[in-house]
């Protein structure tokens, strides 16, 4: 999923990584694979958020963990099955994540 600028500021408040920006040339390929979505990149590799719940409490997502790096300098991306990490992202009450 695309996040909003409120969500994404969330999000990197509460996961550190780098946000892909959608004008970099590697966006494309990963949205014919992956779908649209805001990429993350941090010292391990690629991810994107999911949502996965809405409570009294507010919306959550978790990072999805898409590729790994398979060098030391990371210059080059291994792709895996999409996993589930244990980080999870609250976005609060206040209507800041809407999914689409």
């Amino acid at each position: 999923m695309k996040l909003t600028s409120s969500m994404l500021e969330r999000t990197l408040s509460q996961f550190e990584a780098e946000v892909l920006p959608d004008s970099h040339p590697a966006v494309a390929q990963l949205n014919e694979l992956f779908g649209e979505h805001t990429f993350f990149l941090d010292d391990d590799g690629l991810y994107i958020v999911e949502p996965i719940e809405t409570t009294e409490t507010g919306q959550a997502a978790t990072v999805i963990s898409l590729a790994n790096w398979t060098d030391a300098n990371r210059t080059r991306l291994a792709v895996h099955e999409p996993e589930p990490t244990d980080v999870v992202i609250e976005f609060g009450p206040d209507g800041a994540a809407t999914w689409h």
